[in-house]
């Protein structure tokens, strides 16, 4: 395989396999480094044991995607495809500063490099915006939606500022006394009686730059969904946690009014439920999923 560095920039659209790495540097996930268009991505890839349609995950801001491989292999029967967004994780640092019909762009590509025209699209907070742009903007390729531990953008119930600045840094990602210190603040539920479990679920946190973390925050400075998710078609399930001193409840409230052929999920814990009560979670998603 080449390297990434020494392939010449094909054109918008153009997708070419740059390397691949085994299983195991993704957990559940086959791990690839595919150039979509000008960009290069890490692309995870669990194969699934069904011939369903896949499960298209948007990641929250700063994670890669070792985070979601518990996830994935929870839904061995599922096709899961998701990738690290430019500039986090292995995922090279973009050309320049992008907004989230660059994400929905790429996450096209991807889709068109492994021969699918549908998904179904998960969104985990930061990605839940992702997700809700990705049905926005090209529904023909979004059969169902769930949305996550997320909200409607600059248009929202937000949190305390105090909990606003502990995410204004990834400080979180970088030191381990640190997320031990203020998960329970940020991420409630769980954390609160036990912070130090906070450092185990960002173990695999693959750290890359400031830079990409705050290129990625920039992103969806201004955006909000409010105005159009009423147009939305898609079934949809929205999940929260009833304790997310992030997102607070009342925003998937908000979202489940709006979005006509949505249900709400509410699990006893907080803005980390997929992980914190997992069998709960991978429960809902699959029931939602598997409906006629």
């Amino acid at each position: 395989m080449q390297n990434a560095s020494t392939l010449p920039r094909p054109a918008a659209h153009d997708l070419d396999a740059v390397s691949a790495a085994p299983p195991q540097a993704g957990g559940a996930f086959n791990i690839e480094m595919l150039h979509v268009g000008a960009q290069v991505l890490r692309v995870g890839r669990q194969p699934g044991l069904g011939r369903g349609v896949p499960l298209l995950l948007f990641n929250g801001i700063g994670g890669n995607i070792e985070l979601l491989a518990p996830l994935a292999r929870a839904l061995p029967e599922r096709e899961v495809i998701t990738f690290d967004i430019p500039g986090v994780g292995h995922s090279l640092m973009p050309k320049r500063p992008y907004r989230l019909d660059t994400i929905i762009e790429l996450a096209c590509g991807v889709l068109d490099h492994f021969g699918h025209k549908t998904c179904d699209v998960l969104g985990i907070s930061w990605g839940g915006g992702a997700a809700q742009e990705f049905a926005h903007t090209a529904p023909d390729r979004c059969r169902r939606l769930i949305l996550c531990a997320t909200a409607t953008g600059v248009f929202m119930v937000p949190a305390r500022p105090s909990v606003l600045l502990k995410m204004a840094t990834p400080r979180r990602y970088i030191s381990r006394s640190y997320i031990k210190q203020i998960s329970g603040d940020i991420y409630g539920g769980d954390f609160r009686a036990n912070p130090g479990a906070a450092a185990q679920f960002f173990g695999h946190v693959k750290w890359q730059s400031k830079l990409g973390y705050y290129l990625q925050i920039a992103a969806m400075t201004g955006w909000t969904s409010i105005h159009w998710l009423h147009r939305l078609n898609q079934p949809t399930l929205v999940m929260a946690g009833n304790d997310d001193p992030l997102i607070p409840l009342i925003n998937a409230r908000l979202m489940n009014r709006l979005i006509p052929n949505s249900e709400l999920k509410v699990f006893d814990c907080g803005h980390l439920f997929l992980l914190t009560r997992m069998q709960e979670s991978v429960s809902a998603i699959r029931e939602f999923l598997q409906r006629p």
